[in-house]
């Protein structure tokens, strides 16, 4: 489990993404929520689990959900692997000396971190967690007052977990 659990204040994140934008964790939570995903571009775990991410950010991104990927890789990396997996939500880039990453404690990738708008995080979790990301859709949806389809399709075989 990553170090900052549930309940604990989430530490700030300003980071700069592959667009080349500046995003920033206290203007964010201004307008809800955050689910920030950390990884690496060569983690098994993480090619498995940001394909779900990614389908959570479209089945609510018309609602305002806010969901950044914060990789530990170079900008060049990250943007191949965000083309290769499809992932269209802001992809934040926190490489060499991991600051961020290291703030929140990261012992696996991926480390997943709901951040409710009061700073304080809500889920968290590592590796892929079936459940911890039916948790979040669940609470995303219930906050964004949407009606999401199922995460899973019935015909996927989803274990309940990967380590990261």
């Amino acid at each position: 489990m990553p170090a900052l659990a549930a309940g604990k204040t989430a530490p700030p994140i300003n980071l700069v993404a592959t667009d080349g934008k500046e995003y920033s964790l206290q203007g964010a939570l201004a307008r809800g929520p955050v689910l920030a995903t950390f990884f690496k571009v060569s983690c098994p775990t993480c090619q498995y689990s940001l394909p779900f991410i990614e389908r959570l950010y479209e089945q609510l991104r018309d609602k305002g959900v806010q969901i950044w990927g914060v990789s530990q890789d170079s900008a060049k990396d990250t943007e191949r692997f965000a083309k290769e997996y499809g992932l269209t939500f802001p992809v934040l880039v926190d490489e060499n000396d991991y600051s961020v990453s290291n703030e929140y404690g990261l012992e696996y990738v991926p480390s997943l971190f709901l951040i409710a708008p009061g700073g304080q995080i809500e889920v968290s979790g590592d590796g892929f967690s079936k459940q911890d990301l039916l948790a979040i859709q669940r609470s995303l949806a219930e906050r964004l007052a949407a009606k999401p389809p199922a995460l899973f399709r019935p015909e996927e075989k989803i274990p309940e977990y990967k380590p990261g």
